[in-house]
């Protein structure tokens, strides 16, 4: 079984609920067991900053899925979400964006898939839901904490848990 951690995010519709049913939906597709799950935080637009503001969350959870089986499985659970990647704007509004941070230790560079995510450490709307749930990680040889510490997280907020 890898160890795999993945990025949630969104800002179109009902976002957390859309999380809860999203996650289910990995574990079921992907034969995986929840690990751990992040709270939920309301993070600023990355990108193009015209837009609403975004939630963001990390889950960890093991399968024995190999990682591009995986990144297939998750953009078709993107896809029954409302996500249309072919005429999406980049960085824009979106239901659900799952990104594939890490798969334990492994390191790919191919066209369609990059591991760890190569955008992994400029971005402390990742990082802050990632040091909840897998502070002392390393990815790539670096720190989750430590990476963090050299971000602003301006306007990243902890949302009070669901019910």
């Amino acid at each position: 079984m890898a160890d795999v951690l993945i990025a949630l995010g969104g800002n179109v519709g009902d976002v957390r609920a859309t999380f809860q049913k999203a996650i289910a939906h990995i574990c079921g597709m992907t034969q995986a067991a929840l690990v751990a799950r992040s709270s939920d935080y309301a993070t600023p637009p990355w990108g193009d900053a015209q837009q609403a503001t975004f939630i963001n969350a990390c889950i960890e959870i093991e399968t024995s899925l190999d990682p591009h089986a995986l990144m297939f499985t998750l953009h078709r659970i993107e896809k029954k979400f409302g996500r249309d990647r072919a005429h999406e704007r980049r960085w824009g509004p979106r239901t659900l964006d799952l990104d594939l941070i890490a798969y334990d230790d492994v390191r790919i560079d191919t066209p369609e898939l990059t591991l760890p995510h190569p955008r992994l450490f400029e971005r402390a709307f990742v990082l802050v839901p990632l040091a909840e749930i897998v502070p002392n990680r390393l990815i790539a040889g670096r720190g989750i904490a430590a990476a963090l510490a050299a971000l602003s997280t301006e306007g990243i907020e902890r949302l009070p848990d669901l019910g």
